[in-house]
């Protein structure tokens, strides 16, 4: 006897019991991972970074309204270093300090941006992989980032809360890549020029060449 003559002869109850333990062994124990989620304008806004890849570029310092002096009369330089299918390296160079280095990932839900923050000696700062992830499906041009939760708690922890509503945006155009960011009562950007690639320089603190 075939297991559909059986269901048929079992009463309704256990012939939907039978039938659901059925339908359960055809079940696979994990379900499969979810794909990457695909927005064509963040792809767009990742090519356009990744098109200079291995290039680095000068820039200077256009929007300052708090100005820090870590950053007078030095020569700022992005490097966009390393770059996969998913995640981009950038280190922004300031003058002799190596330490930052921005990280923009493709997440499954939209891009992240993060700052990695190291010592000479290639350790953490206490302020690093702070930053934001899109809210929305931004422009090929232009996507912005507000904070995250994780930066949120740490700008709580270091005692400056105001940098709880950072936002930073990147901009990318032929001529020019803008990194900027902006809260209440702040503004700091630097604009790079795409159009006369420079030297580029030695790896970030913490990663090697």
């Amino acid at each position: 006897m075939n297991k559909n003559t059986l269901i048929k002869k079992l009463p309704k109850t256990c012939a939907i019991t039978v039938a659901f333990a059925g339908a359960l062994s055809t079940t696979p124990a994990f379900a499969n991972e979810a794909p990457l989620v695909s927005i064509a304008s963040q792809d767009a806004f990742f090519a356009n970074i990744k098109a200079h890849c291995g290039q680095a570029f000068a820039g200077k310092v256009t929007v300052d309204n708090a100005p820090a002096s870590s950053f007078s009369n030095k020569a700022l330089i992005m490097h966009v270093r390393k770059c996969t299918d998913t995640e981009l390296q950038v280190p922004f160079h300031v003058g002799d300090d190596s330490s930052r280095t921005w990280i923009i990932s493709k997440t499954g839900s939209g891009l992240s941006l993060k700052h990695d923050h190291r010592h000479t000696d290639g350790s953490s700062d206490v302020s690093t992989m702070y930053g934001g992830q899109t809210l929305d499906a931004g422009y090929p041009q232009v996507q912005s980032f507000p904070a995250d939760q994780y930066s949120k708690q740490l700008f709580v922890e270091l005692q400056i809360p105001q940098s709880m509503g950072n936002t930073w945006q990147m901009y990318i155009y032929p001529e020019v890549f803008t990194y900027r960011l902006v809260r209440q009562g702040r503004e700091f950007r630097v604009d790079f020029d795409l159009t006369k690639p420079v030297d580029t320089p030695d790896a970030p603190w913490g990663y090697e060449d």
